[in-house]
């Protein structure tokens, strides 16, 4: 066995001891998208780095863990380069710390049992493997797509044995209702969930190695900013652009809607800023087969350029104007 065995989790991230929660997180998500086996299909390399990052994030950013990290850490890497002092090294006794680390095959073996791993056990730590496969739930192949990851979280939901784990969807996923696969198999999501909603799976958690009792597993789900609707309360709300002379007389025209284009009918001397509410076309009620509404905002848009025809047909207007929307203007003098 080599020093090397000891894995540095802040180097692993490109980090300080110093690094903030925050820090830890937002570097955490970039390297895992960045590595993801969804996009490095194929590549080993990244995918042995993607599991070297979500064991580094499990125990960096749980304060606990990280504290034990931080403490016993550093006696690990001392003991592995102690004459006589290797972990597990022919029965020989070595003391850092008030840790013996004599019953540890590996550093793994020293995590797992740290951490709590299920399947670790420190009188057996030599025979105790780390099935990497049920640390997945982070999404590495298990996955069906790469905006099915959004990171693992191994923290207490309820009890010491729940399991939270966060994932994204797109919008159409989570007005429609879809399946994600994690570490446990499959669940599926019902359609009108919304960012921090979970679902709790009965008895799919973490299983203490002693009692063999088994925790619940949480879903949190994170639905992922869409380019065009946006929440407002339960309703969901839209911008649309309209011309100027639509504003003036009135339209009917097409907008998007959760399920597809629909037709609406705008009446003459829509303002911007102004709200269309169209009942029953917004987001799904949650075990309600109703829906919320969609509030259609106007957002009048002058051309940035016309032809010959179009500018003398605003000249024409401009020069015959009888409206004065800047008549009592002169009123709000202090």
């Amino acid at each position: 066995m080599a020093a090397t065995d000891f894995k540095d989790y802040y180097a692993i991230l490109g980090l300080n001891k110093t690094a903030s929660s925050d820090e830890i997180k937002k570097t955490f998500r970039k390297l895992a998208r960045k590595y993801h086996p969804d996009m490095n299909p194929g590549n080993k390399e990244a995918e042995a780095r993607f599991k070297e990052v979500n064991e580094a994030y499990e125990v960096l950013s749980d304060p606990e863990k990280r504290k034990k990290y931080d403490q016993y850490g550093q006696y690990w890497k001392q003991a592995a380069t102690t004459p006589g002092g290797w972990p597990g090294g022919g029965g020989t006794t070595v003391d850092f710390g008030g840790v013996d680390f004599s019953q540890y095959g590996s550093f793994d073996e020293f995590i797992n049992a740290l951490l709590g791993r299920a399947g670790s056990n420190a009188s057996s730590g030599r025979n105790a493997k780390w099935n990497y496969s049920n640390y997945r739930a982070g999404g590495p192949t298990g996955f069906g797509g790469f905006e099915d990851f959004a990171g693992y979280e191994n923290r207490s939901a309820g009890s010491s044995l729940d399991t939270e784990v966060v994932v994204s969807l797109t919008l159409g996923e989570a007005f429609r209702g879809t399946s994600k696969r994690v570490a446990t198999g499959e669940v599926s999501i019902p359609a009108g969930v919304k960012t921090g909603s979970k679902i709790r799976v009965k008895g799919k958690g973490q299983v203490d190695p002693y009692t063999k009792q088994q925790g619940d597993l949480y879903l949190k789900l994170e639905v992922l900013p869409h380019a065009f609707f946006q929440f407002e309360g339960e309703n969901l709300v839209c911008e649309v652009p309209i011309t100027p002379d639509e504003a003036v007389l009135g339209a009917s025209i097409e907008v998007p809607a959760p399920e597809g284009m629909i037709t609406v009918k705008f009446p003459a001397g829509m303002r911007s800023g102004q709200s269309l509410r169209l009942r029953g076309k917004g987001w799904p009620k949650p075990k309600k087969d109703e829906r919320t509404d969609l509030l259609v905002k106007i957002a009048i848009v002058p051309p940035k350029e016309m032809s010959s025809v179009e500018r003398e047909c605003y000249e024409k207007i401009k020069a015959n104007r009888t409206f004065n929307p800047r008549s009592n203007i002169n009123q709000m003098l202090l």
